[in-house]
């Protein structure tokens, strides 16, 4: 059996069930729930799992600890600590999940490209997708295993904060697209956050995050190009935004589906520019 090398940013439930014992792959699962959603992600992930899969929170653990909005991306040397702690290491392969279909994984994939970790996947489908193929799940304690030998090497071209961001809002070469719901987007539905003001970015385009998926999974690569061929030029840098930074990176997963070189996520997105009253909404 040849190595296992991950060049896909997507994978399928069956790709997945024969390669799980693969000593080199590792299996996160990135659930995450609204706030006030009522529900606990890590719990959830106790009471039923991909077998071997282990935590990923990046909502309290592994984001910025000072940082005024939520889940922000942590500096390097924390990513790295962070990651070593569930086994992963630089040459280790990754795929991600969650338990929704395709919510907050995209995420967790952003992040290990951000630091310089091209061998990781989504599960299209998530855990049911797994789940309606039959394969077994797993509840309990999760099984030990080895620390991982992890350095990050952060990418900056996949980031960008809202004093750069303001800078090139005009920009021809430059398209920001914006992943939550259309009436969210056109002010006529309130933000779900205290003291974020209704709206969007002056030259900002609505591309519900929705509009990118059918049943839990990705639509089909023409189809996502279709998508962003009517709502950005194909040789525009993409900088994706959303409410928080989950569903933007849903956006960033299918604009490199579709065939897209320039992604960037605006890691503070709307909880940020909505609430900065330096920044211009429209």
């Amino acid at each position: 059996m040849s190595a296992l090398n991950i060049s896909s940013p997507l994978v399928s439930a069956s790709w997945l069930a024969e390669h799980l014992s693969d000593p080199k792959l590792i299996v996160l699962d990135a659930t995450w729930f609204l706030p006030g959603s009522d529900r606990d992600a890590q719990k959830e992930w106790r009471e039923k799992r991909i077998p071997g899969a282990r935590f990923f929170d990046f909502d309290k653990k592994i984001a910025h600890p000072s940082a005024p909005f939520p889940h922000m991306l942590p500096e390097p040397a924390h990513f790295s600590h962070e990651v070593e702690a569930l086994g992963v290491s630089n040459n280790s392969q990754i795929v991600v999940y969650d338990s929704q279909g395709i919510f907050s994984a995209p995420r967790v994939w952003w992040m290990f490209r951000a630091m310089g970790h091209d061998h990781v996947a989504v599960l299209d489908g998530g855990l049911p997708a797994w789940e309606a193929e039959g394969n077994v799940v797993e509840q309990g304690e999760p099984t030990t295993f080895d620390i991982g030998k992890f350095e990050a090497c952060y990418q900056a071209q996949w980031v960008i904060d809202g004093d750069s961001l303001l800078q090139h809002l005009n920009t021809p070469g430059v398209q920001v697209l914006d992943a939550r719901a259309a009436a969210r987007f056109y002010g006529t539905q309130p933000e779900p956050r205290q003291g974020v003001r209704s709206g969007h970015m002056p030259s900002a385009k609505s591309l519900p995050f929705g509009q990118l998926l059918k049943d839990g999974h990705f639509l089909p690569p023409e189809q996502l190009q279709q998508r962003f061929d009517a709502v950005s030029d194909s040789d525009q840098n993409l900088i994706f935004s959303c409410g928080s930074g989950v569903t933007a990176c849903i956006l960033a997963l299918a604009a490199e589906l579709a065939g897209r070189k320039q992604l960037t996520v605006y890691d503070g997105s709307w909880t940020e520019w909505g609430a900065t009253f330096k920044y211009p909404v429209v």
